[in-house]
């Protein structure tokens, strides 16, 4: 079981005296009947009272197991590849398993962008030797739907029966789940409706690819099982509830940028516990930041408004990590922090089946971690305002852009000059536009926008960095110097999301979470269009129209925002802007 150890200095009174609270109000139980007003006043919140089935899963997904074992026994020798096709919770918790405890089944891809330019890259798949497992809670998510779409005619053109290598997970009845017994798919798995989608590691959109990926799904649930019976215990004897008080105290505080440090075992799982925090947490200006995969600083170099959460290699995995000559470090690093004055949440684990209590734990903690500030973490209502918005702009064709040629008429969101940055003035643009007419770049100008916007950035804010960008190696390295130069620069935390996949995961912190964040939102030209089979839209024009309704959705939530366009060869725009930030006084 996984071990979970506090340091909160001059905050441990708080979170003592939150957990007597919840001790006087028998929280425990409370939870485990699933009693909504724990959040709320209002016992008939929608989505409060009837999201709550994750509860249940550690006792009830074990029923799963002879399905999913039929089911990868019945894969055939010649597929060699499993993708899966899922935004958001229909696939973080997938690619974490899959890192995590690295089966010997179907090596899996996750493909989670709109780009034209990450589709182009991964033509090396062989659709006659893949399996596409499409996720999607509601069945109606506008990218999953449009990568199946483009993945489904690949496979039609070289096989007869291109059902046979798609599997469906979505809620009962949805138009995906009608889709797939449809057109034939392998198999069409149906969720629990009462579990959100964030929350839903556990079920068959957790489960279902970990089995085709060769991981022990059922040592997951059995861990995730113990994990359940421990957060049943009494409050200070409760790992979930132990994690709840300290993440909601802390960041009433002040402490909540949520910094992770894993050893190398661990490094997957701040992907998923991202969104798990950003979506349960951003709510009615209050909220909980998760800083994942920043470039480290002295600890002395970190501002009073973090709490760093460790991974930790414990017992026989450490012990043999060390005869290997690969001692973890995050411990050292750990107590260089608390020396510095940060909280620290030290979390020990030994296998990597305890992936399974890990993930119920954070879900049990985040929830409580919504108690203590008062909100609703079962909610997402700020992320359907970017959706509305770029369907306004898909509507229109995409807001033009300057230079560009190829919008059509319609209502569109209009982007200022006074918004944007363009950092590849004498490239082509690419596509179906014409080039630009070359212009000497006013690069004075440039550099003051940029400064003005670094100097707007308080120490306690963070800086989200939007990259709705092919990615790549190259590139994210890239933005990690970049990273690194926006806090040398301001001293604020930093995040990063691409695009459109962040929309799904911190979306909802970005524009309902507190009054503390300021956006960079990267934007290239995409390259040529890659059309959505049986649409009339293209890739393309979906992540321009993805990306100008969540720059115009912050405008109306009054976030300070600015973008900036990059790309070009060898990542000379990212290049371009590093210097800026690096110049910048």
């Amino acid at each position: 079981m996984i071990e979970i150890e506090l340091s909160a200095g001059p905050h441990t009174e708080d979170v003592d005296r939150r957990l007597r609270e919840w001790a006087a109000g028998d929280a425990v139980a409370r939870l485990w009947r699933r009693d909504p007003t724990l959040w709320s006043a209002d016992p008939d919140t929608p989505e409060l009272a009837d999201r709550l089935g994750w509860l249940e899963l550690p006792e009830t997904s074990p029923a799963t197991l002879g399905p999913l074992e039929a089911l990868r026994a019945g894969v055939p020798f010649w597929f060699t590849d499993l993708v899966l096709l899922g935004m958001g919770g229909s696939s973080l918790a997938p690619e974490v398993v899959a890192r995590t405890m690295r089966g010997e089944g179907l090596p899996l891809t996750l493909v989670d962008t709109t780009h034209p330019g990450a589709l182009r890259d991964l033509e090396w798949l062989r659709p006659a030797n893949t399996i596409f497992v499409v996720s999607s809670k509601s069945g109606t998510t506008v990218e999953t739907l449009s990568l199946f779409r483009h993945f489904w005619s690949r496979t039609a053109e070289v096989v007869e029966d291109p059902g046979e290598h798609f599997i469906a997970i979505t809620d009962p009845g949805s138009p995906l789940a009608e889709l797939g017994r449809e057109r034939g798919f392998r198999a069409v798995f149906e969720a629990p409706v009462d579990v959100g989608g964030r929350f839903s590691a556990l079920s068959p959109f957790g489960l279902v690819p970990a089995a085709l990926s060769g991981a022990d799904v059922p040592a997951l649930l059995a861990e995730a099982a113990e994990a359940a019976d421990a957060c049943r215990d009494d409050v200070h004897l409760n790992p979930g509830f132990l994690l709840g008080a300290a993440l909601g105290e802390l960041a009433l505080a002040g402490r909540d940028k949520v910094t992770f440090v894993a050893a190398s075992d661990w490094n997957a799982f701040p992907d998923w516990a991202e969104q798990l925090l950003a979506e349960s947490t951003g709510k009615e200006g209050r909220g909980i930041v998760p800083v994942v995969g920043e470039p480290p600083r002295p600890p002395e170099a970190y501002g009073e408004d973090r709490v760093f959460v460790g991974l930790l290699l414990g017992g026989d995995a450490a012990r043999e990590a060390e005869q290997w000559g690969e001692a973890d470090e995050t411990p050292d690093l750990l107590d260089a922090l608390e020396a510095a004055g940060h909280p620290t949440l030290r979390i020990r684990l030994e296998g990597p089946e305890e992936l399974g209590a890990l993930f119920f734990v954070w879900e049990v903690g985040v929830a409580m971690a919504g108690a203590a500030l008062g909100i609703h973490p079962f909610n997402q209502p700020d992320v359907q305002l970017a959706k509305r918005l770029a369907r306004r702009a898909m509507a229109g064709g995409g807001a033009p852009e300057r230079g560009s040629a190829d919008a059509e008429p319609g209502e569109d969101v209009q982007i200022s000059d006074a918004d944007e940055v363009d950092l590849v003035w004498e490239l082509p643009q690419f596509g179906h536009a014409p080039p630009r007419t070359p212009v000497a770049p006013d690069v004075d100008g440039i550099r003051a926008r940029v400064d003005d916007f670094l100097a707007a950035v308080e120490p306690a804010d963070y800086i989200a960095v939007q990259a709705f960008l092919a990615g790549g190696e190259e590139e994210e390295e890239l933005l990690a110097t970049l990273r690194a130069a926006l806090a040398g620069a301001t001293g604020a935390a930093t995040t990063l999301g691409y695009g459109p996949r962040f929309l799904h995961s911190t979306g909802q912190l970005h524009k309902g979470g507190g009054d503390n964040c300021v956006f960079l939102q990267l934007v290239d030209d995409a390259g040529e269009h890659v059309h959505v089979p049986g649409t009339d839209f293209t890739f393309r024009r979906l992540i321009r129209a993805q990306g100008l309704g969540d720059l115009e959705a912050l405008g109306r939530c009054e976030r300070l925002a600015l973008r900036v366009r990059v790309g070009g060869p060898e990542g000379l725009g990212l290049r371009r802007l590093i210097q800026l930030v690096e110049e910048s006084p």
